[in-house]
This record gives C-alpha cells, sequence and structure tokens, in this order.
C-alpha cells in the first residue's frame, strides 16, 4: 500500500518539527493512519512556500485517502514524517461522522471516522499489499473481507485503565493516542452495551468508598505519587448468548476496606452479574492480569455458548472478543476442510478449546497443543462440559511438541 520510502529523500533537516504542509492522503498504513506525500514548505502557521522538487512520505493518524488536510509535522525523519491533521480542507467521500464523542481523543479506536464498506476495500488490500511486499506473491487472490453481523456494541470483553481527574474523581477509559493521558468513558461504541451501567455505575462506587487508585506516574493529581494505590484495571466480560457478566479489579495487594460488601451489593444490583473478583498484579509492568484471582462473591467464570458447546471463561481467559465473527471464521475452516469424521486434527496454540472442541465433534480424534498451562486447565474443563472424549490436550511450545507427536496428523489448524 505504501511506496517504496527507500527512494532519494532531502536530508531531514530541510523539514522542521512544527512546520506545515499540505497534502492529499492517497492510502493508510498498517497502523490506520493516513499516508500522503507533501513537496511544498508552508511557513509557520502559514500553508503558502514555493514547491521542491522532492516529495516526502507522511504518516497522519485520524485522516484515510480522498482527505485533503493540512498537516503540522511532530516528527521528521530522512525518509518520512509523522504528522498531526492541523486542518480537514477538504474531506474524503468515505469519511464518516464516528460513533464516539471522543474518537478524536480515545486512543482504543482509530477507523471510526471511515465508513465500513471501505474500511472491509482498505483491510483487504493491506493483506494484499503485505502478500505482495513481504512474501513476493505478485498476484495474490484474497477473497473479499466477511462482513460483521455489527460492526460495533460487540466486544465482549473490554478492560480499562483506572485513574485520577485533576479533582481526585476516579476515573476509567483508554489512554489518549500517543499519551498516558486518561479519556475518561462512562460508555464505549464498541464494547456490548449491556456493560454500560457498570462503566459508569462502579467508578462511582469506588469513589464512594474511597479507594486508592494506582498511579505509575509522576502526573494530575499532584497528591498522587508514583507507585501508589491499589486499584490498576476495571475489567468486564460477558457472555454474548448468555447474559452473564464478570466484574474483576486489578490489584496491588488486595488492600481494600469494604470491598468485599460492595461486592455482594453490586451482585444484588445486577442481575446478569455472576461474580466478582479481585486479580492481583503487584509488579511494575504493562501486563494487565496477575497470575492469581481470587473470587470475592458469586462465581470466578461465567458461562458461554459458542458453536452450540458450553464454555467455561474466566476473567484473565484469552477468548475471542468478537464471539460472532469467530462462529463465522470456524464456519469457514469447517466448510473448506470438508471433514469426513475419520481424520486426526491437531489444533495448534489451542487456548481453551475454542475451536478444538467443535471440530473434535466432526474428525476422528484432536490434539490440543497450548504453551500456557492455565489455558489447558480451562480447556479440560470444557471437554468435560460438553462430554467430549476424542480430544487430549498437551502443555508446551507447538515447535517442540509436534515432532514428539507419535501420529501424523492429517490437518493442522
Amino acid at each position: 500500500m505504501l511506496d517504496n520510502l527507500h527512494d532519494h529523500q532531502e536530508p531531514s533537516d530541510q523539514w522542521r518539527q512544527g512546520d506545515l504542509v499540505e497534502c492529499t492522503v492517497t492510502d493508510l498504513s498498517v497502523r490506520g493512519e493516513g499516508v500522503g506525500r507533501f513537496g511544498q514548505r508552508c511557513a509557520r502557521g502559514s500553508a503558502s512556500s514555493a514547491p521542491r522538487v522532492h516529495r516526502r512520505v507522511v504518516f497522519v493518524p485520524d485522516t484515510l485517502p480522498g482527505d485533503r488536510v493540512l498537516v503540522r509535522l511532530v516528527r521528521v525523519k530522512r525518509q518520512y514524517a509523522h504528522g498531526k491533521l492541523h486542518q480537514l480542507l477538504v474531506p474524503s467521500g468515505d469519511r464518516v461522522c464516528p460513533s464516539c464523542i471522543v474518537a478524536d481523543k480515545c486512543g482504543g479506536c482509530q477507523w471510526q471516522h471511515i465508513d465500513y464498506s471501505y474500511q472491509l476495500q482498505a483491510k483487504r488490500n493491506l493483506v494484499v499489499q503485505s502478500l505482495q511486499r513481504i512474501g513476493g506473491i505478485s498476484q495474490a487472490k484474497v477473497d473479499p473481507v466477511l462482513t460483521a453481523d455489527a460492526p460495533l456494541k460487540y466486544h465482549n470483553k473490554v478492560t480499562y485503565p483506572l485513574g485520577l481527574s485533576s479533582i481526585g474523581q476516579v476515573q476509567a477509559g483508554y489512554y489518549q493516542k500517543g499519551s498516558h493521558k486518561l479519556v475518561n468513558l462512562n460508555q464505549c461504541p464498541v464494547q456490548d452495551s449491556r456493560l454500560h451501567a457498570l462503566l459508569a455505575e462502579v467508578k462511582l462506587d469506588m469513589q464512594r468508598l474511597g479507594l486508592p487508585v494506582y498511579s505509575d506516574f509522576s502526573g494530575r493529581p499532584r497528591t498522587v505519587g508514583r507507585h501508589r494505590g491499589q486499584l490498576r484495571h476495571l475489567a468486564l466480560r460477558i457472555g454474548r448468548r448468555t447474559g452473564e457478566i464478570l466484574l474483576t479489579l486489578v490489584v496491588i495487594d488486595g488492600n481494600l476496606p469494604g470491598i468485599k460488601q460492595q461486592a455482594q451489593e453490586w451482585l444484588q444490583r445486577y442481575p446478569g452479574l455472576v461474580g466478582v473478583c479481585l486479580n492481583y498484579n503487584p509488579d511494575r509492568t504493562n501486563v494487565i492480569f496477575g497470575k492469581e484471582t481470587r473470587c470475592l462473591a458469586g462465581q470466578a467464570f461465567l458461562r458461554e455458548e459458542f458453536a452450540g458447546l458450553q464454555f467455561q471463561l474466566r476473567p484473565d481467559t484469552f477468548f475471542q472478543v468478537n464471539t460472532e465473527a469467530a462462529e463465522a471464521l470456524l464456519h469457514i475452516i469447517v466448510e473448506e476442510l470438508q471433514l469426513q469424521e475419520h481424520e486426526l486434527l491437531v489444533d495448534a496454540y489451542c487456548g481453551i478449546g475454542t475451536f478444538t472442541l467443535p471440530l473434535a465433534r466432526r474428525v476422528g480424534q484432536a490434539i490440543g497443543l497450548e504453551l500456557q498451562p492455565e489455558a489447558i486447565a480451562q480447556a479440560e474443563i470444557n471437554v468435560k462440559l460438553n462430554q467430549i472424549e476424542n480430544v487430549q490436550f498437551q502443555v508446551g511450545k507447538v515447535e517442540k511438541l509436534l515432532p514428539q507427536l507419535e501420529v501424523m496428523p492429517d490437518i493442522v489448524t
């Protein structure tokens, strides 16, 4: 999708941070940024100047092909530059109004300003260009991208960092693009709408109880020191088919007075809520969940239905965030494999058996390989729940386990 960045370019000192340049966006990068080329320099604060011969690639978030834009350069390299949208001069015909009121600030989404039909085309083009540039396949055959039943309101799991406002109010949301500044949310158009009430009201309960929010940076409010507090993240998970909800607080060590009583109150307040958990993560890391989870009230898992089977999902269980899209993908796999109920199938990095178990019903035997022992423990539970007897699981690296198998698989997924 991008032109060769190794073409001859002017030295980076010809352009400086803060310069304004005008360009037309012609492409999208793999990170969802608009890509354009500029070849004339604007005086600082002005778009007028004489044209130059060489044209430089610039990556600009919040833009899309067809936009004519004025861009403020924020980082200039020898072969390319990064910019910030300063003014939208002429909008693309594929530009739409975002569904989220903070889409221009929040770092959770990149393409809400792009019409969904164009998003599908752009994603297909990304695959085609990757196959051509990286794989060396000049005539890459790629089918159209499958459409989602619901482009919004599909996320079955959300994990929000917690923070404090400048006046000490508890906030939850996503970080602003390229920063550690929290954008406070009471709802998110991407998450299952049944989680909205919990997101808004749980913050108020935290505020009322005076629960200490964790801070890992020296920022506002000034009364909060670095690496102080308890509450790190609020995690919500919902079974799309069952409606069961798990609420999990990721904490340092769990020293939260009144939290057990509050957990019981949450269970009574929200009919779909089946469990409130604490996950312990004392490490100074960007990893969200720690290794230990304790149930405060209710149960430490929810039930979900997937491909006609029952699954148990814990707070930190990996499961596809778009349940419906995962089922559509499974359907395509089944159609392509044309299974005859006698094959030996190996599912590499099988997780909790999300695809292993539905496929096992259509083959003679299935073997699931997975690096994480916690995931295999969940997979074993799901096998028993569904009374499937032709599946076995092994823990370890796939590249080591595959050569050690005493049988030759017919299919590896």
